[in-house]
């Protein structure tokens, strides 16, 4: 494991107007190996950010001038390099919801305790130093079946390493496309149960009536069809890991079944009252913001907290820099090996291209746009040319704005599908006759994104999947 270089202490700025509670913390945190300043208001911090920026900041959301999620909220739009810990004394949904979406690492109850406090703000001070360029010995390029170099993409192989040996439940989270698999497999290659069983279950691709059997198993004559007891996915993983991808489609009915398996390690096979325990660990995955699923209703707040013993979050292709580069040129190497193709690099025009690009679908919708470009292209250098008609198609430019999923997209999209229903002359295809034609290619026009395809087409997640997986057995 890479260690940290640095010995420089990092500066925690303490803003709480309330003078017996700021004593109170400072007497906690004197032990720390931080530099600590503290101020009594909002304004005073946005006037201490003009000349310095702490490394971390404890904000106090009752300020007595103006709001500490405003301060929150500066910091979030300046782009300031401030890792934000939210204390207030309304612990809502609602609040843990908005600083979560301005950056907050963590938000803390009033009163705290002494414990708390300290934890948490370990917790931050591990971030920060994760955040240093002189924590990692040396750049790791590639990490398992991970490639990269850029610092975030080192955050994330640091954070793997550190949890390597632990048995704590792992919730991966980040955009479509950025790898969630990937860093699963990871940690389980590094983990003590690396030679154990490994049992995948997407949770969106499992229908609701049939999620309990699937994961814990059943009896004889427990339902109609149940001709013999079955283990379920659970069972199966005992000794090693099961991974719960898409975990935000977990049905509420299925989410307190999960909860109390995950307190205690027990469960019951449907049709049976015999307790059965494993050793699992489990791991889990999801696109979706969580918290704002807990405040819609669809997510169980105390299902949350004991996944999210740790999380690691994965970032968007956009922000990995060089890294774009780096990964086209091994699809490029993959796929000309596979499409037995000449090319061997890029155009200075088109690695320009490539890196002014958004990548809303992050690594996957590179992937598919290198090997779209290979497919229908000669030559030994992939130009700008080449790249230009599959990026205008699905790509936004950095330099244009993103857009949202407003009346006009949906037009563009149901106007594109529409498009696809026809052939030439007067002769109408229905859509059960091209439905496969119609999802594939509304896939490839959402960056291969499963929900956004779903909620153009106006069907469930879970019916995209499951026809995937039977046109995979055609």
């Amino acid at each position: 494991m890479n260690k940290m270089k640095t010995e420089e202490q990092p500066t925690v700025l303490l803003v709480e107007d309330h003078l017996v509670t700021a004593t109170v913390y400072k007497k906690v945190l004197s032990h720390e190996p931080i530099l600590l300043t503290h101020l009594k208001t909002g304004n005073a911090t946005l006037a201490h950010f003009s000349k310095n920026v702490p490394d971390i900041m404890l904000l106090d959301l009752g300020l007595p001038d103006i709001s500490g999620m405003d301060v929150l909220k500066y910091v979030y739009e300046q782009q300031l390099k401030c890792i934000v810990i939210v204390v207030t004394a309304r612990n809502t949904v609602e609040i843990a919801v908005e600083a979560m979406r301005y950056g907050a690492l963590d938000f803390l109850k009033k009163p705290c305790k002494n414990t708390q406090l300290v934890v948490t703000l370990r917790e931050a001070l591990k971030k920060y130093h994760l955040s240093q360029p002189e924590f990692y010995e040396e750049t790791r390029p590639q990490y398992h079946n991970f490639i990269g170099a850029s610092q975030p993409m080192q955050m994330v192989y640091q954070m793997i390493d550190n949890v390597m040996t632990s048995n704590a439940t792992v919730l991966i989270t980040g955009e479509t496309g950025t790898g969630k698999e990937l860093c699963t497999q990871a940690i389980c290659q590094e983990n003590k149960r690396a030679n154990n069983p490994f049992m995948v279950c997407n949770c969106a691709a499992i229908p609701e009536k049939l999620m309990e059997s699937h994961l814990f198993g059943h009896v004889r004559g427990a339902f109609t069809g149940a001709i013999s007891e079955q283990k379920g996915l659970i069972s199966q993983a005992n000794g090693g890991v099961l991974f719960l991808d898409e975990i935000g489609e977990l049905p509420l009915s299925m989410q307190s079944t999960l909860l109390r398996f995950v307190q205690n390690k027990t469960f019951s096979k449907v049709g049976s009252h015999k307790l059965e325990k494993v050793a699992v660990r489990l791991i889990c995955a999801t696109n979706r913001e969580l918290l704002a699923e807990i405040k819609a209703g669809r997510f169980r707040e105390d299902l949350y907290y004991r996944l999210n013993s740790v999380e690691i979050k994965l970032p968007a292709l956009r922000e990995r820099g060089e890294d774009v580069l780096q990964l086209a040129k091994f699809f490029l190497h993959q796929f000309v090996k596979e499409e037995q193709k000449k090319f061997q690099g890029f155009s200075a025009e088109a690695e320009k291209k490539l890196l002014s690009c958004d990548w809303p679908g992050n690594v996957r919708q590179l992937q598919n746009t290198i090997h779209h470009v290979v497919v229908l292209n000669k030559g030994k250098i992939i130009t700008v040319d080449m790249l230009a008609a599959k990026i205008a198609k699905n790509i936004s430019d950095k330099n244009t704005p993103l857009p949202t999923e407003s009346t006009q997209q949906i037009e563009s999209v149901e106007n594109h599908l529409a498009s696809v229903a026809i052939t030439s002359g007067d002769t109408l295809r229905f859509y059960k006759d091209i439905e496969k034609e119609v999802i594939l290619t509304a896939l490839e026009f959402c960056g291969g994104n499963v929900e956004k395809t779903a909620k153009m087409l106006k069907v469930g997640p879970a019916t995209i999947h499951r026809k995937k997986r039977q046109w995979k057995g055609d």
